[in-house]
């Protein structure tokens, strides 16, 4: 893989975007190698927990302009461009759909498609150079932007979310965290440290509850009400009765000990 690196260890998948001399920006190949690990995590029952990062400078400097949708390919440039930005919100979704929770570590720039993976991810840990940067009513775009449209509105509330995307705001690290856009804010250069931790705590949990919760918490954006939403929880919840991690659960804490769950 040329525009990915991956890192695989005690249930923790380490996903790093590798085109650092482009601050990572988006190519076609980078969609493409991203989106064969995502749909192979889908159905991995060994990997508890996903980590998102970056190399060098910044986490994603956006779509590349230069080898980005409208590259050359079949078809005209028309069919190159829906179908490059298409991929590109495949990766978004499948960001949101993959049974592990995915953790963004955030440095640098975040833009464009950048943010939009970003904010996909369950949970993001940003370092003080992060600045989250949608240009698009700048340039000439649309800020519905491969999910962004759909995910920023449920992050930070519709009335910011059309402040943002109409101004073409760019956040720093301190007011993505007052508008609840941040889990933890790492020092400088640490944020992978800090998703690894993170990640590290995940892993003490119920692998079953992990994936379930996601699940449901997923569900709920779209649930019509409440009752359909019970009706799930109660599925989910009544199954966990019978499975070995309710076991173990309930066994360390009566025994005053931590759990020691196993993989699916």
């Amino acid at each position: 893989m040329s525009g990915i690196e991956l890192d695989r260890r005690d249930g923790v998948c380490k996903i790093t975007l590798s085109r650092p001399e482009r601050l990572n920006a988006v190519d076609v190949a980078l969609t493409e190698e991203l989106l064969d690990v995502l749909n192979e995590l889908m159905r991995d029952p060994d990997t508890q927990v996903v980590v998102l990062t970056g190399k060098g400078r910044g986490f994603c400097s956006g779509m590349d302009l230069r080898g980005g949708p409208a590259a050359e390919g079949a078809g005209g440039r028309v069919q190159r461009l829906h179908h490059g930005i298409a991929r590109g919100g495949e990766v978004t979704a499948r960001l949101r759909e993959i049974p592990q929770p995915v953790i963004a570590a955030l440095h640098g720039p975040v833009a464009g498609i950048g943010a939009a993976w970003a904010l996909a991810c369950d949970l993001r840990v940003a370092d003080p150079t992060t600045r989250f940067v949608l240009p698009f009513t700048d340039l000439g775009l649309s800020a519905g932007d491969c999910g962004l449209s759909w995910l920023l509105p449920r992050l930070v509330g519709p009335a910011k979310a059309a402040e943002i995307s109409y101004r073409a705001q760019r956040l720093d690290v301190t007011r993505a965290d007052a508008l609840g856009l941040i889990t933890e804010i790492a020092p400088e250069g640490a944020d992978l440290d800090a998703a690894q931790a993170l990640a590290d705590e995940l892993l003490t949990k119920s692998p079953y509850g992990l994936r379930r919760t996601k699940e449901l918490l997923n569900a709920s954006l779209d649930a019509p009400g409440l009752r359909r939403q019970l009706m799930a929880e109660t599925a989910v919840q009544t199954l966990a009765f019978f499975t070995e991690d309710l076991a173990e659960g309930m066994t360390a804490t009566l025994q005053k000990r931590p759990p020691e769950f196993k993989n699916l």
